[in-house]
């Protein structure tokens, strides 16, 4: 198996969590509260603010030419998403991230400064992967008139599903150019982002906010 497989595998309960989690399910049917879309969509974009500017970095560390383009590209491409969710749902900015949602991105940064380029790569990857797969699910079983269709079509599509497919290349890449322990460290990566790819959906269910 490849290294993307393996780390699917580690994060298969993950994945099967999120797709059970009550937000999603609300989302295929169409019955999800607009508030909660809402404030995941504010979330979701101060999260594709930082996410953006860690691939940004992860280019700059990378030697491989035509690998810097591709991460260039998703960086850029979540900036038009950010931009785009926002004039079709009408969002405010949020005011402040999430408890859950400064973790994930603390981590990711975590990653960046501290970890190899393929670790870190690794914990970016869930963002990718998941939101294909929830999405490519939530095409098969939405239901007609869905007030989500739209969000449920950008990452459920082919186009989303080709980046996925370069980023996975990418990880197995270098992956492959490690060791054990370097496989280890990115599959660590991988299942703990993979954690907060849950947590995020489930703070915008509970609409999260800080404790004090």
């Amino acid at each position: 198996m490849t290294w993307t497989d393996q780390a699917w595998t580690a994060a298969t309960s993950i994945f099967e969590a999120i797709v059970a989690h009550p937000f999603i399910i609300a989302l295929t049917d169409g019955t999800l509260d607009r508030e909660k879309f809402l404030f995941y969509i504010a979330q979701d974009s101060l999260y594709l603010d930082d996410f953006g500017k860690i691939l940004a970095a992860l280019a700059i560390k990378n030697q491989n030419r035509a690998e810097v383009e591709d991460l260039l590209k998703f960086a850029a491409e979540t900036i038009q998403v950010e931009k785009e969710l926002h004039r079709t749902f009408g969002v405010a900015e949020a005011a402040a991230p999430t408890p859950s949602n400064l973790l994930y991105t603390s981590y990711l940064h975590r990653l960046l400064a501290a970890s190899s380029l393929e670790t870190a790569l690794a914990g970016t990857l869930p963002c990718f992967w998941i939101y294909q797969k929830v999405g490519e699910r939530l095409q098969a079983r939405s239901r007609p008139g869905n007030p989500y269709q739209s969000w449920i079509d950008a990452y459920g599509g082919e186009e989303y599903a080709r980046s996925v497919r370069t980023a996975r290349a990418m990880a197995d890449r270098l992956a492959a150019a490690v060791g054990e322990a370097g496989r280890d460290a990115m599959t660590a990566a991988f299942v703990l982002a993979s954690k907060m790819e849950w947590m995020f959906w489930d703070a915008a269910w509970r609409l999260e906010t800080w404790p004090v």
